[in-house]
């Protein structure tokens, strides 16, 4: 059985923009799991301001490729929302797929 992914995604959004993103990533935290995301969690941070992290399952690395490159779409009806609200752009979205060494 092949093992799932822990993806990290982190990024920071414009003061001017924080309650529009949080409003649209209850739209898109509800979409994830048509891609199969699980385990789904959001966060920003407490000593840097504005800067959110999310994290999810993903079970194979074709899923994480794919979701990599939606989430950077100018095209996705959803994902390209946040685009513009991210400081630097899309290109800013930082994302990065983990396998674990040793689950307890």
């Amino acid at each position: 059985m092949t093992q799932s992914l822990q993806i990290f995604m982190e990024y920071r959004i414009k003061p001017d923009n924080v309650n529009e993103y949080e409003q649209a990533m209850e739209h898109i935290i509800a979409e994830l799991p048509n891609f199969e995301a699980k385990e789904i969690q959001w966060f920003v941070a407490t000593d840097q301001p504005h800067l959110y992290v999310e994290m999810f399952k993903v079970p194979t690395e074709a899923h994480y490729v794919a979701l990599k490159k939606l989430r950077r779409d100018d095209e996705h009806h959803l994902f390209s929302r946040i685009h513009s609200m991210v400081e630097g752009g899309k290109e800013k979205i930082h994302c990065w797929a983990f396998r674990a060494k040793k689950e307890v």
